[in-house]
């Protein structure tokens, strides 16, 4: 078996033009993950990358961040934890609201997820402005979580999300664009 480089997982993922909007390009990462050897490589880089940290929990952002964040708790022992959208979790939630473009939005999670003192990693497919997440790294402390970092498939560097991401920990992202 082949070890893929990061521009073979970069030519994975397909460009949309104009999605959602017009002048939007539109990173989809369905023709990556549904690649086998594309998906391990994903998984792999994302999880080396905290090998050497005991993690407690992955925290996966709503939705794509449960596609890598489920297999990275897999592989590095440890829990998940969902971070939803409103009003989806069944039990008493801790809420974070954030700002958007044109509005304001709020994420969850369960508020008996995270033990006091847990190291967490927030996942999540897409960092662009951060906004989301910002609100996830928040909601982590919020709960009593320590958080180590936050790791992201792909980083639209042009939007400077990262710099919302401070005091996050660990910030890491395996394609650039």
């Amino acid at each position: 078996m082949t070890t893929l480089t990061i521009e073979d997982v970069k030519d994975k993922i397909r460009a949309v033009p104009d999605f959602p909007k017009k002048g939007i390009i539109f990173r989809d990462i369905t023709t990556g993950i549904k690649d086998a050897q594309t998906m391990k490589a994903m998984v792999d880089y994302l999880c080396d990358a905290y090998k050497e940290y005991k993690i407690d929990y992955i925290a996966g952002i709503e939705s794509r961040g449960f596609i890598f964040g489920m297999p990275m708790a897999y592989k590095l022992n440890c829990g998940f934890i969902p971070i939803r959208k409103p009003n989806k979790l069944p039990a008493a939630t801790i809420k974070e609201s954030y700002d958007l473009e044109y509005g304001s939005d709020s994420i969850e999670i369960h508020a008996d997820a995270i033990e006091k003192g847990a190291n967490v990693l927030v996942v999540d497919d897409l960092l662009a402005t951060g906004g989301t997440a910002k609100a996830a790294c928040s909601l982590v402390k919020k709960a009593g979580g320590n958080l180590v970092g936050a790791a992201f498939l792909i980083e639209l560097e042009g939007l400077n999300g990262r710099a919302k991401l401070d005091n996050c920990g660990k910030i890491i992202s395996m394609l650039q664009y």
